[in-house]
C-alpha cells in the first residue's frame, strides 16, 4: 500500500509540475502516459506481461516526453540540482568545428607609477562545445628581466575598464564561494626574462552557458595571491593580491590567434585553479 501511495505521489507531481510546463497540446499526452505507467504498476505479476504488451506502443510513442518530464523533475526526486543546459553562441560553434575561441588583449592601466611595470600581451581561451575543459594560453611581456615577483591573474566580474581595472568589479564568483574557489582564479605567475608564458586548464570556467566568462575582464595584479590562506576577510575575497596593474576584456574570436601559438613552447601547469 505504501508503494502504491508513493507512486501516486510521484505521478501527481509529474502531472501538476511537469505537465504544466509544456504547451497545452502536450498536457493530454503527458497525462495519458502517466496513467499508463500507473496502470502497469498496479497490475499483478501474472498479468504484467499482457499489460506491458498492450501499453508498449503508447509508451514508445511518448517516451521522448517522459524523458523530458523526468529531466525537469530530477531536482524533486533527488538531492542533485537540475543542471543548466549550456547554450552556445552561434554561428561560431558550427563554423569552427564545435569550438569557441576567445581573446583578451592585455594593456597596462592608465597613469601607473614608474615603479610598476607596463604589461602588455594576450590571454587566449579555447573550449569545445558543450562540455570540453577550458584551455588558456597566457603570454605577457613588459616585466623587468630580473623580476622575481609572483603576480596573480584573475577573471573579474565586469568587462568595464572605463576607469582602469577598478571598474572591473570583484572576482567573478557566480557560485558565491570563497577564494581561491572562483572559476577564474588562474593563480600566480613569475616571469622569465620579463615574459610570462603559460598554458593551463580551467575546469570550472566556461565560455558557454549562463556562467560564461565572455565579456568579463582578466586582471593582472601587482602582488602574489595568498590563495585564501591569509588571516583577514580580504584573503577569502581576492587573495590580497594588491593593485590592479593591467587588464583586458574577454571577447569571442576566430581560431587564428590560437593556431599561431601552436608551434611555440609552452609550460603546462597543474590542471585546476592554483
Amino acid at each position: 500500500m505504501s508503494s502504491q501511495k508513493s507512486s501516486q505521489s510521484i505521478i501527481q507531481s509529474l502531472i501538476t509540475s511537469g505537465c504544466s510546463l509544456d504547451p497545452s497540446t502536450r498536457i493530454k499526452l503527458c497525462k495519458n502516459l502517466v496513467t499508463a505507467i500507473f496502470s502497469l504498476h498496479t497490475v499483478s505479476g501474472q498479468h504484467f506481461n499482457t499489460a506491458l504488451n498492450s501499453n508498449m506502443e503508447k509508451i514508445i510513442l511518448q517516451l521522448p516526453l517522459i524523458l523530458l518530464v523526468l529531466h525537469i523533475q530530477s531536482g524533486s526526486f533527488s538531492d542533485s540540482p537540475v543542471h543548466e543546459i549550456a547554450e552556445a553562441p552561434k554561428p561560431e560553434v558550427v563554423e569552427f568545428n564545435n569550438t569557441i575561441y576567445a581573446t583578451c588583449e592585455v594593456n597596462p592601466v592608465p597613469n601607473l607609477p614608474p615603479s610598476q611595470p607596463q604589461i602588455f600581451g594576450q590571454v587566449l581561451f579555447k573550449q569545445i562545445f558543450p562540455n570540453g575543459t577550458l584551455e588558456v594560453k597566457i603570454h605577457l611581456r613588459g616585466l623587468p628581466a630580473d623580476d622575481q615577483q609572483a603576480r596573480a591573474i584573475h577573471i573579474h566580474q565586469y568587462g568595464d575598464l572605463s576607469q582602469g581595472c577598478v571598474t572591473a568589479g570583484p572576482h567573478y564568483n557566480p557560485r558565491a564561494v570563497d577564494h581561491p574557489g572562483h572559476p577564474g582564479d588562474l593563480g600566480n605567475f613569475v616571469s622569465e626574462q620579463g615574459v610570462i608564458r603559460k598554458f593551463q586548464k580551467l575546469p570550472e570556467a566556461k565560455l558557454f552557458g549562463g556562467e560564461s566568462i565572455l565579456g568579463r575582464a582578466v586582471v593582472v595584479h601587482e602582488k602574489e595571491d595568498d590563495l585564501g590562506m591569509g588571516t583577514d576577510e580580504e584573503s577569502k575575497r581576492s587573495g590580497n593580491a594588491g593593485k590592479r596593474i593591467a587588464g583586458c576584456v574577454i571577447g569571442i574570436t576566430t581560431p587564428s590567434l590560437w593556431q599561431k601559438t601552436e608551434g611555440l613552447p609552452r609550460e603546462e601547469v597543474e590542471e585546476g585553479n592554483e
